[in-house]
């Protein structure tokens, strides 16, 4: 048994380790903040490093090693580090972590040190709170939210933390302690976890809502991309939550080593059987965790109840499903889950309408990062007025343009390079009118796509921002994207519109 090994606790004796942060973002530095309270010897390694950071480094007592990371820096050479934690964004094939791998330097993401820390604040039991793991392509921070508040409404004290913002690092470290965390897991967190061993994550329930290609040119390829969602099952101990529309998800529950008695529910739109989670005549049903569940269901809530909350686009319902299973395995009561519902909103740009003018609904979902978000939205509305393009990460926008082409009324493409979209529109969709943005100034971009989509736009039309893509070619984050957007569409409309909502449509 090696040292590592044996640090499985708060209470072990980290005193001096040598461990190698790799980047100083935000989960960077509270990987070396968590060290340097435990002691450890910390070097952070990063090409650039916000000032703040870098100053508190010093304040902790931790290094900074400021370095162009295209080599290996000859400080990480010499610090003869016993350990090296990979922020999220470093892909597999980085120099660094070669340069790890082949010299037999563990390493570890910041999921798995937070795993092995997590009986810092107990709860009352002495036990470390549970978690619940949340990924898939899409709905991962929807869902996340939905489980958190349902155990809050049932008196629980949790967190939601993860790829959701709040680090998981800094939740386990929260002197208030918690009854749950619910860990928002994004496909690069997952890729450094170990299935099994010291370190391996046991989680009371867990989720992939949906796979679909994306993050292509991090993993390297569609299969690693998968395996590394399908860690979010191993050893679970409850609930192995799947969507039985997506049969991947089922695969991996299938392929998963869990505990002896975990459970796998499934959910999806249509009629449950036992075990599973849906609808029935407009009803969402839980027909896993009730004695009865060959004969009989629970309600939930209804699609009419949720349409007057802005919460009844398809997607959406999909993630109240997923979340509803989780927090049922958890031992939450459905009078908790309908509470919460009745004031559960939604994030901003996710399917949130901006405006209604003269029968057009314009709608902000810059969430929409990837093609399988977008396509999600597009299935939502009738006929749209399409705003899309930006960064596609290597992901291949042909079969969404193909399948929805008979929906839209128009394209308005944005983004520095707009090849991709514009011959898959020629290809798919040649007589679909096709605008494209060519602007180069951020603050331009919004307002000429807001113009373009209002000349073709007739009522009963949806103008819609999904973008399938990223925004970091134009934009600081989808969030600025879709705060652009909005302002162009007020700007434009004036005093013309009927309605300017803050929630979902």
């Amino acid at each position: 048994m090696t040292r590592l090994d044996t640090l499985t606790s708060w209470n072990a004796d980290w005193r001096d380790l040598k461990v190698a942060v790799l980047g100083l973002g935000v989960t960077g530095f509270a990987v070396a903040d968590t060290l340097a309270e435990l002691g450890a010897d910390v070097l952070v390694v990063a090409s650039a490093a916000d000032d703040d950071r870098a100053r508190l480094l010093e304040v902790i007592g931790a290094r900074l090693l400021q370095h162009d990371l295209s080599t290996v820096p000859d400080g990480l050479e010499d610090f003869g580090a016993e350990l090296l934690i990979a922020s999220p964004g470093f892909h597999p094939d980085h120099l660094v972590l070669e340069w790890a791998a082949e010299r037999g330097i563990a390493i570890w993401g910041d999921i798995e040190l937070a795993w092995r820390l997590r009986d810092k604040v107990p709860m009352a039991s002495g036990e470390p709170a549970p978690w619940i793991l949340v990924t898939g392509t899409n709905g991962k921070t929807t869902t996340t939210q939905l489980t958190a508040t349902f155990l809050a409404e049932a008196g629980r004290r949790v967190a939601p933390c993860g790829n959701i913002g709040v680090p998981v690092l800094d939740a386990i470290r929260d002197p208030q302690g918690w009854d749950a965390l619910v860990v928002e897991l994004s496909s690069y967190q997952l890729h450094h976890i170990k299935r099994e061993g010291a370190g391996s994550l046991e989680p009371l329930a867990s989720v992939c809502l949906n796979i679909a290609d994306d993050h292509l040119d991090w993993h390297g390829s569609a299969e690693a991309y998968r395996a590394a969602k399908a860690t979010v099952y191993a050893n679970t101990l409850v609930a192995c939550v799947y969507n039985k529309a997506d049969a991947a998800t089922e695969e991996m529950v299938r392929d998963a080593d869990v505990a002896d008695g975990a459970r796998a529910i499934g959910f999806d739109l249509g009629a449950p059987g036992p075990s599973d989670f849906g609808i029935v005549d407009g009803i969402l049903c839980d027909r896993a965790f009730l004695d009865d569940r060959h004969h009989s269901a629970i309600e939930l809530t209804t699609i009419a109840a949720l349409a007057a909350r802005g919460l009844d686009s398809p997607h959406i319902v999909a993630n109240i499903l997923a979340a509803s299973a989780l927090a049922r395995a958890a031992g939450i009561e459905v009078a908790a889950i309908t509470r919460a519902l009745g004031h559960f909103e939604l994030d901003a740009h996710r399917i949130q309408t901006v405006a209604v003018a003269d029968g057009i609904r314009w709608i902000d979902d810059s969430k929409a990062t990837n093609p399988h978000a977008a396509l999600a939205s597009l299935k939502a509305n009738d006929s749209v007025v399409w705003i899309v393009g930006g960064l596609l990460k290597g992901v291949d926008v042909d079969d969404l343009v193909r399948s929805q082409a008979e929906r839209l009324r128009a394209a308005v493409i944005i983004g520095v390079d707009r090849s991709a979209l514009r011959e898959a529109f020629a290809r798919h969709a040649p007589q679909l009118p096709v605008f494209e943005v060519d602007a180069t100034d951020t603050g331009e971009v919004m307002p000429r796509a807001v113009r373009l989509a209002a000349t073709v736009a007739v009522p009963g039309d949806a103008v819609l921002l999904a973008p399938a893509a990223a925004s970091m070619d134009q934009f600081a984050d989808y969030a600025e994207r879709g705060e652009l957007f909005a302002g162009a569409v007020r700007e434009f409309l004036g005093g013309g519109a009927d309605e300017q909502s803050a929630s979902g449509h």
